[in-house]
């Protein structure tokens, strides 16, 4: 361990590995998309909701990002690099899907005031939330997923979509009043 208490193989190891990459092994290919495959399918699967798409646009994002390696400068973390890929693709492939996605279409009002969004007291297990993600309407839960599962800030949520800032934040807000909507209506169904 380093004197910052972070592992000193971690970083060199991965660095190691896109550099191999860029000079060819497969070998090397094949290890960064065992390190990454699952978190990534679980990006992809989060945006595009079904499992067999999320799993055909994965491969090709890692497929693209293995030709676009040497773009990559390591100015961020390759993870988070390969992740806005990752996120590309896939709503790529929903623009592909429906020939226009339009979160613009669905939903902006203006400048949205902030209204509280009723607090929810209840816990719900882990598998009715990711139904209740899965079960949104598509703009709402890529928006969701985005900010919420994937981390990114309602800013960089409408430099990916396209979007204002002022959509991101209502289809996000109206994403979570759905989500607990859904939550509610399925938890009274199995009671």
């Amino acid at each position: 361990m380093a004197e910052n208490g972070k592992s000193e193989s971690f970083a060199p190891r991965h660095l190691d590995l896109v550099e191999a990459c860029k000079k060819g092994s497969q070998k090397a290919q094949f290890e960064l998309y065992r390190l990454y495959f699952a978190a990534m399918y679980n990006t992809t699967l989060r945006i595009v909701g079904d499992s067999d798409d999320a799993e055909d646009v994965m491969q090709e994002a890692f497929l693209k990002a293995f030709e676009k390696l040497d773009s990559y400068r390591g100015e961020v973390s390759f993870g988070a690099w390969l992740k806005r890929i990752v996120v590309n693709k896939s709503l790529d492939y929903l623009r592909i899907k429906k020939d226009n996605l339009s979160l613009e279409a669905s939903g902006e009002i203006g400048e949205m005031i902030d209204e509280p969004v009723d607090t929810v007291n209840e816990e719900y297990r882990a598998e009715a939330i990711k139904k209740a993600i899965y079960d949104l309407p598509e703009g709402y839960r890529i928006v969701l997923s985005l900010i919420l599962l994937e981390g990114y800030d309602h800013e960089e949520v409408s430099g990916i979509l396209n979007i204002s800032n002022a959509t991101s934040r209502t289809q996000y807000h109206r994403a979570k009043k759905k989500l607990i909507e859904l939550l509610r209506r399925n938890k009274d169904d199995h009671e």
